[in-house]
């Protein structure tokens, strides 16, 4: 009789814990609350997602549609800063994410290395000047080759890198971010936590992390990803469809991103989400219906 009380008091208590993470999902603390009721939308457009010929042109269209981040390239950054100063001045517009243009990788074993710290810091100068929050970089793509292997003593050579990388963009005015892609392109780096605890013992200021909604594919809860980076170390977020990577909306009701949208509003978080993503059916009618379901879902969170 005991081992039999014994026995449904363990399973009663296995059923509460089983109930407990969604519990603690559906609820917030009263802190997190007041930053759901007014923690913004922030969207932003990659340079390429925009309609228009000129960049001037492409700012008036996101405009047009209240979207208040432009995201660009790295490469040949440098040559474009006053361009580009110029094009945002008078406008509610502003620089977010500069995405990658470096050659090389950040752990190569052989000169791509050095290459990588040479066009990665002139990118990086650029993007202080223009006010960028910073340059999105992955430490190694599936391929790359020759590539320090997946180890312990790998981690800490990233580890000590990045804080070298890091403190020289805070001394530029902006930030590292280090994306996580999904296993078909990156196995080296995948969960946002991941990326946020190599961002922390980094220990620079200057090294943060990022999610996109497409490659967390790999999470088991956007909810719980970005809640592990934290506000702390969450800098950026990319947006695509979830079927195919096209442009929201155009995967139909895969394309869900309030339980993310649920997290990213308990933190508070003010950065941007930025579109990165291709393009099925005409822009001119996909782009502001999905500018239009993102606030609706953004609204449901």
């Amino acid at each position: 009789m005991q081992r039999r009380k014994f026995l449904l008091s363990s399973a009663a208590g296995a059923a509460t814990a089983a109930l407990a993470p969604a519990t603690l999902l559906a609820s917030c603390t009263p802190k997190q609350q007041a930053a759901k009721a007014t923690t913004p939308l922030n969207l932003c457009f990659q340079e390429g997602i925009a309609l228009g010929n000129t960049l001037q042109e492409k700012l008036d269209y996101m405009e047009s549609l209240g979207v208040t981040g432009l995201e660009v390239g790295g490469r040949g950054l440098a040559g474009r800063v006053d361009e580009i100063n110029n094009a945002l001045k008078g406008r509610n517009i502003r620089m977010s994410a500069i995405c990658a243009g470096f050659d090389g990788f950040i752990l190569a074993e052989d000169g791509q290395k050095d290459d990588f710290d040479r066009t990665m810091r002139e990118i990086i100068e650029a993007a202080g000047k223009i006010g960028s929050c910073g340059v999105i970089m992955v430490p190694a793509f599936n391929g790359q080759q020759p590539c320090r292997p997946h180890t312990m003593d790998t981690r800490n050579y990233l580890c000590e890198q990045l804080h070298n990388l890091g403190e020289f963009a805070l001394q530029c005015g902006t930030t590292v971010i280090l994306e996580p892609l999904n296993r078909a392109e990156c196995f080296y780096l995948r969960l946002v936590g991941d990326a946020a605890a190599i961002a922390r013992d980094a220990d620079s200021k200057g090294v943060k992390c990022m999610g996109d909604f497409w490659h967390m594919q790999e999470e088991t809860s956007d909810y719980a990803a970005f809640l592990a980076a934290g506000k702390d170390y969450l800098q950026h977020v990319h947006i695509a469809s979830r079927g195919r990577r096209k442009t929201p909306g155009e995967d139909g009701e895969k394309d869900n991103y309030i339980d993310g949208f649920r997290a990213l509003k308990e933190l508070g978080y003010e950065g941007f989400v930025s579109f990165e993503c291709g393009c099925e059916g005409d822009p001119a009618t996909v782009l502001p219906a999905a500018v239009e379901l993102l606030r609706k879902q953004w609204e449901e969170a």
